[in-house]
């Protein structure tokens, strides 16, 4: 599994990157904290442009593109539950 280091106002924080998929022209990533069964997980979306030397990740919070991402998401991991 992937591991991914993000930089944030905080310090750095790593992740596990579960899945990535693009869903209308905008990449997205199912990312977690750690492999256990009751991991936090979250949806990142790609805000870098073609001209950016690091990718750009925020997270999806708007409700119809979470639940729509989560449901491409849920589709291919199987037995993923989003809570």
């Amino acid at each position: 599994m992937e591991k991914i280091s993000f930089s944030t106002d905080d310090g750095v924080c790593e992740f596990y990157v579960l899945d990535e998929t693009r869903v209308s022209g905008r990449n997205y990533i199912l990312v977690a904290d750690s492999l256990e069964d009751e991991a936090e997980a979250m949806i990142l979306k790609d805000m870098s442009t073609e001209t950016d030397t690091e990718a750009e990740y925020v997270p999806v919070e708007e409700e119809p593109e979470l639940s729509a991402v989560a449901k491409v998401f849920a589709e291919s991991l199987g037995d993923i539950d989003f809570e």
